[in-house]
């Protein structure tokens, strides 16, 4: 009997071990990502579990949010999440709410080399990096053709040429693209607040003088594609991919990269630290940078990919707006944006009251 009992209770114990271990299992297969809109389409999800077999939980966030989440938790509550590249080494260092990228899991022949450096540089702490490049945009000119010859650089939106057709956010991209243009390197300057001060009281000189050229200060992508719709304005700052749908509706109005760089940024791929299936996590990065499935993401979000040869399946109008944006120099010419130090954004919050308030 006590034979019998004993051999009962080994089958129970391997039975509720394989169920916990199958379980276990199930639970492993789920993909928790938080990213932004555009970036997971419902068909790319769809081809992803079809491939994979793991289901993928989407949240939809941006970076203030993704950081407040994982924050919260001290890095759970995902598998992978998609923070700008400017946004991670001063969180990483402050809450630890990350896990280094082991490149060695990352199929990088899919992507284009200047990416992962400047990716790399921007994440990079302590020797390790903690970034993935993914999608990637800039902030440079919306131009209509008529004035063309005129706006070419940031700068240019304050010609006389152009006095009340003129439109820009009163935010950080436009100190940063007007430095760049009045030939000071603002990035070169993190680390030095003195130095960065100075090229800020510049900058905030010439906004002000510039005040009677603009139409209106824009606050939304809404707003800035109505004004140039109309013809209200007929210039402005604004990302490339509010130009190249503008470009879609009328050829007369093109996203331009001013003279002295576009202003760039890479939304990234990034592990939390407390991640419960990294493997499904390297999955999905290799699996959204192969170049047929990117220029899917691409055709969602409206803008380009880290991944090499996706803009060869990109839909051919969008296509054509990019390389009249940008050929090989403009590309290089790019200014990445690189993780902002302590106390810079508060230096800049105080200009851009001033430049509003200046009569």
């Amino acid at each position: 009997m006590r034979s019998r009992s004993t051999r009962k209770s080994v089958l129970l114990g391997t039975t509720l071990l394989a169920a916990v271990s199958f379980s276990g299992s199930l639970l492993a297969q789920e993909l928790r990502l938080i990213t932004w809109g555009g970036y997971a389409p419902d068909d790319v999800v769809a081809q992803f579990e079809k491939e994979t077999g793991i289901d993928v939980k989407v949240t939809l966030s941006n970076n203030e949010d993704m950081i407040s989440k994982l924050r919260a938790t001290g890095g759970a509550g995902f598998d992978l999440a998609q923070p700008s590249q400017d946004r991670i080494v001063g969180v990483q260092r402050q809450f630890n709410i990350y896990k280094p990228i082991d490149y060695s899991r990352v199929n990088t022949d899919q992507l284009q080399p200047s990416m992962v450096k400047a990716t790399q540089e921007a994440t990079e702490l302590n020797g390790q990096y903690y970034g993935v490049p993914a999608v990637w945009g800039t902030s440079g000119l919306v131009v209509h053709s008529s004035v063309a010859d005129v706006v070419k650089d940031y700068t240019d939106l304050c010609d006389p040429a152009v006095a009340g057709q003129v439109s820009y956010r009163l935010k950080r991209p436009t100190l940063i693209g007007f430095a760049f243009a009045m030939g000071m390197d603002p990035f070169a300057a993190y680390g030095d607040p003195d130095k960065y001060a100075d090229i800020l009281d510049k900058v905030e000189d010439t906004l002000i003088d510039c005040k009677a050229n603009v139409k209106t200060y824009w606050t939304g992508g809404d707003q800035l594609l109505a004004l140039l719709r109309t013809g209200e304005v007929k210039a402005a700052m604004a990302w490339d991919a509010g130009g190249w749908k503008l470009n879609a509706e009328n050829p007369e109005i093109r996203f331009v990269a001013p003279e002295s760089g576009a202003l760039g940024w890479i939304d990234t791929f990034a592990i939390p630290r407390r991640a419960e299936n990294e493997d499904a996590a390297y999955q999905w990065i290799n699996f959204v940078m192969r170049p047929e499935i990117a220029a899917r993401i691409t055709n969602a979000a409206g803008n380009f990919t880290a991944s090499k040869g996706a803009e060869a399946y990109v839909k051919a109008e969008l296509r054509d707006a990019y390389r009249a944006s940008f050929n090989d120099e403009a590309i290089n010419n790019i200014k990445w944006y690189p993780p902002v130090p302590p106390g810079l954004e508060t230096m800049e919050g105080q200009v851009l009251d001033r430049v509003q308030a200046a009569n």
